[in-house]
């Protein structure tokens, strides 16, 4: 912890004070300010989303990992169906329920988004996980891969595994 005597010393300086809000903001809301401006730029302000804290249960939803297979077989969230993002037109929408919510995830979201958005067009009333697996782990919130939970998450690659802030990094 960052003690209130070294904060107000690097108030001070006015970069240093900037550099200090830059990682206090990453302590109290568990994600930093650069991570959440990333997905800003993603994200379509008109999609909806969900963040981890806001699930209390999975259960009402139709849960889809849009990311390649490879990265599903690392680990996925629970119950979640593979539909791919490259394959996704060879993915049978009939098997989902349009009077089910759908929640789609992938790295941080872009892809899922995506593929929501064609959900959607489908009739589909769709929902992105807000900062996809990544933000999903880093809320404490469990993955799994063919037979059992697993601290393993395919990161797509190494610049988007600096996001990565617990689990082991996969790429």
């Amino acid at each position: 912890m960052i003690s209130p005597k070294r904060i107000i010393s690097a108030l001070r300086f006015p970069l240093l004070g900037l550099f200090f809000v830059f990682f206090l903001s990453n302590e109290v809301y568990g994600q930093s300010v650069a991570y959440k401006s990333l997905l800003s730029v993603l994200y379509d302000e008109e999609f909806p989303v969900l963040k981890p804290g806001e699930l209390k249960s999975l259960d009402n939803f139709q849960i889809l990992d849009t990311r390649e297979k490879e990265e599903y077989e690392v680990s996925h969230i629970e119950g979640a169906h593979w539909a791919g993002f490259n394959s996704f037109p060879e993915f049978d929408v009939e098997e989902l329920d349009k009077n089910k919510p759908v929640l789609v995830y992938c790295t941080v979201g872009a892809r899922s988004q995506e593929i929501g958005q064609k959900l959607q067009k489908e009739g589909f009333q769709v929902y992105n996980l807000y900062g996809g697996i990544i933000h999903w782990v880093n809320e404490n919130h469990p993955v799994f891969n063919e037979s059992s939970m697993t601290n393993q998450v395919h990161t797509y690659s190494q610049s988007w595994g600096i996001w990565l802030k617990k689990g082991e990094k996969v790429y």
